[in-house]
């Protein structure tokens, strides 16, 4: 889904982004994307991938369509719920609220035409999987 699933909507999207005067891509990558971390070997290999991905469409659609790769720290989400205790953050853990995150896109699509926000991580400033 991390991959493929981004790789598709996008495909399936730019046909309408082309026809838009300021079309845009967001993609969500992870800080796990630019540093791996044991015991999620698939994921980080996803958002790898994601990283990649958007790189290479961004070079691919430039000065047609904007492309910005989100990449955040860890999120306080259901994500982690119903898992094994020893993949959940802890009780102490500094996680991004979802809700600041898309301000934080939000601030970065609207910047003008001419300063594209093209990589934009977003986490807390503890943030243990960054740099």
């Amino acid at each position: 889904v991390n991959l493929l699933g981004t790789a598709s909507v996008v495909r399936s999207a730019l046909p309408f982004l082309a026809e838009s005067a300021n079309g845009h891509v967001v993609t969500v990558a992870s800080t796990l994307g630019l540093r791996a971390l044991s015991d999620a070997t698939a994921y980080c290999a996803a958002k790898f991938g994601v990283v990649g991905f958007t790189r290479a469409l961004a070079a691919e659609l430039q000065g047609r369509t904007g492309v910005t790769m989100l990449i955040p720290g860890g999120m306080r989400t259901g994500f982690f719920d119903g898992r094994d205790e020893q993949y959940k953050p802890g009780p102490d853990a500094h996680l991004n609220d979802p809700r600041e995150v898309a301000e934080a896109v939000v601030f970065a699509l609207s910047r003008p035409a001419a300063c594209a926000v093209r990589e934009l991580v977003v986490c807390p400033d503890v943030e243990p999987s960054w740099p």
